[in-house]
Formats: C-alpha cells, structure tokens, sequence
C-alpha cells in the first residue's frame, strides 16, 4: 500500500489530527454500540435501547467516520483547500456530544435530552455540510466523486433537520401539530440517512478509493454503469425519501427500483475493480471484496420487497430480516477496510514521513498487526453468515448467540487493532489525538500537529 503515497497529498487537508481525531472517537462508539447491543439483547438497558444502539453505530461510528474522512481527503481529491479547520473541528464536538446524548436519552426516555442531542447533532452537521460545501465550491472542474458528495450534504442537511422533528415529537407532540405521522418521517430519515447521506458518500469515495487500492482504472463498460449509478441513486433517494413521507407508494417504490439499480451497477463496479486488481490482497482490499458481495446480494434480496411496497416498516432497510444485515454488511466493510488504510496513513504522514531517506522507517501495513486483522475478519465474516441464516432458517438460539458473540469480538479486536496504532506509532498518543489543544505538551518529542 505504500505504493499510494506518491499519488495522495495530505498537505492540503487540515492537520493529520483533524481526521484522526474523528476517527479515534468514532471507534469508541463503535464499542460503545456493541456493548449496548449485546446489553440490549440481554435485557439488560432499560428505555429505547435499540434506537440507541442503532444510532450509535451509524452516527457514533459511520457517520463520524464520515466526517474525519471526508474533512481530510475532498480537499486532496480535489486540488482545493479546506474552507474552515476551526469547523472541522467544531463538528466533533457537536456530532459527538450530540449522539452520546442521544443514546443517554434512549436509554432513560428523557425526551427533552433527546431534542437536545438532536439539535446538537443538527447544528454539528450543518457545519459540516457549510465547511465542505464551501470548500467544493473552489473546485474548477467537480467530477463524479464531487458530484456524490454534493448529494451527500444535502442529505445530511435533510436528515439532520428531520431528526431534530422527530425528537421534538417525543417529548411535544410537533409532528402531530404539523399533520406529519411518526412512521412517514422515521421512513423517509431512514432513506436520507443510511441511503442519502451514507451510500452517496461510499459510492463516490469508492470511484477515488477502488482504483487507487486496486491500482487499476475504470474501463468502458465500468464507466458506463457509473453514468447509470450516478443518476439513478440519487433520483432514486429523493423519490423513495418524498415516497415514504407523503405515503405516496408509487413514487416510493420508483424510487426504491432506482436506488436498487443504483446498487446493482455501482457493485459490478466495485467487484470487477477488484477482480482486475494489479495489488497484493491485503486487510483493505479483502473486506472490500466482502462490501462487494454483500452489497449485490442486497440489491437481489430488496428488489422484490420494494417492488411490493417501500413504505411497509420491515421494509426501511430493503428486504426484511436479510436487507439490514447486508447493507450493514456492505457499508460496514467498506468503512473497516478503509480505516486499515486512513488511520496508518495518517499516523505514519505525521510521525515517519520526514524521516524517509534518512533512516529505516515502517511501511503503513507495517503499523497495524496483521495477524489480528485477519482474525477479526474471519470472526465477523462467520457471525455475517450465522446472523444471515439464522434470519431464514429455523435455528438455535445458541447458535444465534454464538454469532452475536464472534461478531462483537471481531469489533473489538478491528478498534484495538486501530487504536493500538496511534497508542504506539502517534508522535502524542490516544489521549492527545483526542483531546488536542486540551491534552498535556508533547510527550514524544514531536511537533504539535493540532494547529
């Protein structure tokens, strides 16, 4: 993977911390959603908790995730600087703050901590969504990647205003008042937050990302479903998001139809990149290949379910019981395969990258245990497979624990394999990356990379 460093400029993102900074938090709420998962499942979180669980995972770690990556690399992609670092920044803090209050409220129906966490949440996206319109904005010549995340902030805009109503309904009544049902809008922030805001995002990422992992380009036929991907996902978004919230069947399921195709044409992308792939695999390219499959098995199963109806509430995620799963599944491995990459990267551009030429320095494979790597993949690979069957087939409730079991601690052995990569190569460590400005001076000998 070194070979990717002669293409990427990290000098005109913000400083390295920036983005490590996100992505370290969003580790911890990636933990903190397993727990409260498995809690959950024991009957041991009083409240809401699956809610919380829920929005722990997309929020607290894909979402966040999201953010630190998209804040580091849309100005590299696209030959620009970041507008602002100071929201950079600002936007943890209020997306962070925002979904930990979130799970909270969940957890102890404190609905007017929930509005409160919403509107953190609101406010933290809206900044979000400026810095970066701003800096998309300078970009001369904006391309397919450009375009997807355009999209994407206005999702986020959306969703995050949408989820600030639902809150306030909780604890007002507001939909209510306005004439809007509860289920309308849970559907349509469903369709804008994991298909608006999240996919758009990983579709255009992966146009940068495939054939820059896989060192090899796009050809005529792959160009040609980009161009399909490219219009029919976000119309699609758009109609199954307005579908769903005017109760419109016929515009919701077009646009589920849409949104599907869109899934289909971008996994033979993503999947033919792979094949032709001029790399030795490695902990990115296999849980890429893992999205890929999981990602066109998602659009096989959800077609029928959204060609009957996109608005039935076992629906939101395509087909039921199978659909959520492997659309975890393939936004999940993607975001996994792709820290392997961004937190070595990142930490090695800002502890080795001067040293190169002058002494021996590691590699950013070299950064990460790679046997751990393996074994958690194998792990939540198999839990995949025994969550998959256990939702068609008639099996133990062993069994189905069993998985829930590997699956966690595949999790947990992915956030420490990462973590342990800043506790051991960061010039500052764990604690610094997080707390930037407020952490103690610098305790290896290096440079503040926080300014």
């Amino acid at each position: 993977m070194s070979a990717i460093l002669g293409s990427v400029d990290a000098t005109r993102g913000p400083p390295t911390a920036v983005p490590l900074r996100h992505v370290v938090v969003a580790l911890a709420f990636l933990v903190a959603g397993v727990l409260v998962g498995a809690a959950d499942a024991a009957g041991a979180v009083p409240g809401v908790a699956h809610l919380a669980h829920v929005h722990l995972l997309f929020v607290g770690w894909i979402a966040i995730t999201i953010l630190g990556a998209m804040t580091q690399f849309v100005p590299v992609w696209a030959g620009t600087t970041l507008y602002s670092r100071r929201l950079a920044n600002l936007q943890l803090v209020l997306v962070g703050g925002g979904v930990a209050t979130f799970a909270v409220a969940f957890a102890t129906t404190s609905w007017w901590l929930l509005l409160a966490g919403a509107l953190a949440m609101w406010l933290g996206f809206l900044a979000f969504a400026y810095n970066l319109a701003r800096t998309l904005l300078t970009v001369d010549d904006p391309g397919t990647t450009e375009g997807h995340f355009a999209v994407a902030l206005v999702a986020f805009v959306l969703l995050s205003t949408l989820g600030v109503l639902m809150a306030g309904n909780y604890a007002t009544g507001v939909l209510a008042a306005l004439g809007v049902d509860q289920a309308a809008a849970r559907g349509a922030h469903v369709a804008l937050a994991v298909f608006g805001a999240i996919l758009t995002t990983v579709y255009g990422a992966l146009y940068q990302l495939a054939p820059m992992f896989t060192q090899s380009d796009l050809d005529a036929l792959d160009h040609r479903c980009r161009r399909v991907e490219s219009v029919a996902h976000p119309v699609g978004v758009l109609a199954l998001a307005a579908g769903r919230f005017a109760d419109a069947v016929v515009v919701a399921r077009i646009g589920g139809v849409l949104v599907v195709l869109g899934a289909f044409t971008f996994a033979v992308v993503f999947a033919r990149r792979l094949w032709h792939a001029r790399v030795e695999p490695g902990a990115l390219q296999r849980r890429y290949a893992v999205a890929a499959l999981a990602l066109a098995a998602w659009a096989a199963a959800s077609a029928p379910a959204w060609l009957s109806d996109p608005t039935a509430p076992d629906a939101l995620l395509g087909a039921p019981d199978v659909g959520p799963l492997l659309l975890v599944a393939a936004v999940g491995f993607v975001v996994a395969g792709t820290s392997y990459h961004v937190v070595p990267f990142l930490v090695w551009v800002e502890r080795y990258s001067d040293r190169l030429g002058y002494e021996p320095v590691p590699s950013i494979d070299d950064l990460y245990d790679a046997r751990v790597a393996r074994s958690e993949l194998a792990l939540v690979v198999v839990a995949l497979l025994g969550a998959l069957a256990a939702s068609v087939l008639t099996v133990p409730d062993a069994l189905v624990a069993l998985a829930g079991t590997l699956a966690a601690v595949g999790v947990l052995a992915f956030a420490g394999n990462l973590v342990g990569v800043v506790h051991h190569h960061a010039a500052r460590g764990v604690h610094a990356v997080v707390l930037g400005a407020l952490a103690p001076r610098r305790t290896r000998g290096e440079v503040d990379t926080d300014r």
